[in-house]
């Protein structure tokens, strides 16, 4: 048995063979690494850069002969000993493999004595010989494999990414779609609940008994947040097929935002969050679109309510200069982790945890269909602005907070009405 500690890097997708050879290598003093597929035991390789790969040529995803290339492009990799262990056979197989870079052609089944000596022989220099046309000549016949290989999986990979867009616009259609056949039956469900508000008997009854005003008051209250979520939809359906109007004219975003701070007085008195804006210190002047500037700031301000515990702080201020009016929702919650926040604007995407969602878009971690930020994009980039999210991460013990940002043109050059 050799002292020797040197590791071995075993990249094989049979469990017999893995096991086998694993075994014997181990019992002979070896480190042994695996993996199941190539790409698999190339990411092993380049973090743990052993001092042999073993490698079968046949694998699930890439062969021996491409692990061997794409290993030898490394400097780290141009002296280690890699060898393919395979059932292929010799012949013109081990030409096609030894010019691809391999130290040693080994074939199955395996013989474990021999395994072992070959192994010392290759870590300590050995190197398998091979007569110079033959290797010419399997040089030129793997640059065709390769070549063809590639070939294939680029016309692959254009037919699913075809298939990906017919599936993303068949999508894209099954929401607008169905958002508009819920509007429509949704708006007689409002209708009627107005007149059933309306009706004399129903008002006397709802003043003298509490149980009656709760359960009308909570059916009024559902039929607005279904209201929202679906207005929430046709807005993204016809962001997603280029079918929103955009009506550019001269608008207040401080009157804007007062006015959606009034409108949540009602919320803040369930969830205590501090809202701090100060009127007097906001831009007066700029050219939007009134409604979704209005739609944008709202969504802004309720995420922050959603994502900022009881007693936490949300401060709305803005600046504006010759170019531009940069508009920022900070918050003291629970912040947006390093990874989402290159995820957060895109449309159905949720951070928190599913199992915490609510009916509210208001409650905190809770409500929303992953639809408020993505709307908030398009309307920005519509407007020639930006927008983007700026945290130190997420955590709910320490709450980092976070603050979104936008930025739009303060002059739009072009006029109502704008389709985008």
């Amino acid at each position: 048995m050799t002292d020797t500690k040197e590791t071995i890097l075993y990249i094989e997708d049979d469990p017999a063979s893995r096991q086998l050879v694993e075994r014997a290598l181990k019992h002979a003093g070896y480190q042994v690494l695996v993996a199941e597929r190539g790409l698999d035991g190339i990411d092993i390789a380049r973090r743990e850069c052993p001092d042999m790969i073993l490698t079968d040529i046949n694998l699930p995803d890439i062969s021996g002969r491409e692990i061997t290339t794409a290993l030898r492009r490394d400097i780290r990799f141009n002296t280690v000993p890699i060898v393919a262990l395979t059932a292929q056979g010799y012949g013109e197989n081990q030409a096609l493999t030894m010019a691809a870079g391999v130290t040693g052609y080994l074939a199955k089944p395996v013989d474990i004595e021999m395994l072992v000596e070959r192994v010392n022989f290759y870590l300590h220099g050995g190197h398998d010989k091979i007569d110079a046309a033959v290797m010419s000549d399997a040089q030129t016949k793997y640059i065709q494999e390769i070549v063809g290989r590639l070939e294939t999986q680029v016309r692959e990979l254009e037919a699913s990414n075809n298939m990906l867009k017919r599936l993303d616009k068949m999508k894209d259609s099954f929401i607008e779609i169905t958002a508009h056949e819920l509007r429509t039956p949704l708006t007689l469900v409002y209708g009627y609940s107005r007149l059933l508000n309306e009706i004399p008997s129903i008002k006397q009854t709802m003043a003298s008994d509490d149980n009656t005003r709760t359960m009308i008051q909570g059916l009024n209250d559902g039929i607005k947040r279904m209201q929202t979520i679906i207005n929430e939809v046709v807005t993204i359906s016809r962001i997603m097929t280029n079918q929103i109007d955009i009506s550019i004219g001269p608008i207040n975003p401080a009157t804007i935002v007062q006015k959606i701070v009034n409108n949540l007085q009602d919320t803040l008195k369930t969830r205590p969050v501090n809202i701090h804006f100060d009127v007097a210190t906001w831009p007066t002047k700029m050219r939007g679109d009134n409604d979704l500037i209005s739609l944008l700031m709202n969504n802004l301000v309720a995420n922050a309510i959603k994502y900022t515990p009881d007693g936490g702080h949300i401060y709305l201020t803005a600046t504006a200069d010759e170019q531009n009016i940069r508009i920022s929702v900070k918050d003291t919650g629970i912040g947006v982790a390093q990874a989402e926040q290159s995820h957060v604007f895109e449309r159905f995407h949720t951070a928190g945890d599913t199992r915490l969602h609510s009916t509210s878009k208001t409650a905190f971690r809770g409500g929303g269909l992953g639809l408020g930020l993505a709307v908030c994009k398009a309307i920005a980039e519509a407007h020639g602005g930006k927008i983007w999210v700026e945290s130190k991460g997420f955590d709910p013990e320490t709450l980092p907070g976070s603050e979104f940002i936008v930025q739009i043109p303060i002059a739009l050059a072009f006029g109502s009405p704008h389709r985008f």
